[in-house]
């Protein structure tokens, strides 16, 4: 596969990769990540991520190290819930190096991310954040990458959708991957009403 944006060269698998994505906390809606691979390896992890990252509008993805990978935040003001990645920790001045924006089509989770160095590249997110069965496609409308209900092998029990499956695809960046999982989840907890309001659900309060 053609690589596309890189956040973390490192982070880019010679071969199909699945990894095990787990919500770490219950007692507040998104209060946390980590990520597993399939040797139960930590890949990926966001700490800070309770109801005060609502208020900063930031959520910085970090390696298994506590190396600060991505920086994810909400452009404000936006009526169609525009996220912004920065490499890295975000300082001030600092430039985007990608956009993703909520489709304005009701009922239907469609989501457009846009390269800014690179016009031509953009990734169309498509399917149901919310149910855990989305996918990300490139320009070609090839899958990039796939978010799944996660099932457990020795029993074949769907499990919780506080468990999930991040499956990234050869050559395409893992860091970039799940930089685009913050900002679903964060749009996922966020509803609108038509003139661009937004209206958290009450479990967030």
């Amino acid at each position: 596969m053609k690589g596309g944006l890189v956040v973390d060269s490192g982070f880019i698998y010679e071969e199909e990769k699945h990894l095990t994505v787990l919500k770490t906390s219950l007692f507040f809606a998104n209060d946390g990540f980590t990520a597993y691979d399939c040797q139960g390896q930590l890949v990926f992890r966001v700490d800070s991520y309770g109801p005060d990252a609502r208020d900063t509008g930031e959520v910085v993805l970090m390696d298994a190290h506590g190396r600060c990978l991505l920086t994810v935040r909400k452009k404000r003001p936006s009526l169609h819930h525009r996220w912004e990645g920065y490499i890295g920790e975000r300082t001030e001045g600092q430039k985007p190096i990608f956009s993703v924006r909520r489709s304005s089509i009701i009922g239907r989770c469609s989501v457009a991310v846009d390269v800014y160095d690179n016009p031509g590249e953009e990734y169309q997110i498509e399917g149901s954040f919310a149910n855990r069965c989305c996918t990300i496609l490139n320009t070609e409308k090839v899958s990039v990458a796939e978010i799944r209900r996660k099932v457990d092998a020795s029993t074949n029990v769907v499990l919780g959708k506080d468990v999930f499956s991040l499956c990234i695809k050869q050559g395409f960046d893992g860091a970039f991957a799940m930089g685009l999982v913050l900002v679903l989840d964060q749009i996922n907890g966020v509803d609108t009403v038509e003139d661009g309001t937004e209206v958290y659900p009450a479990s967030e309060e």
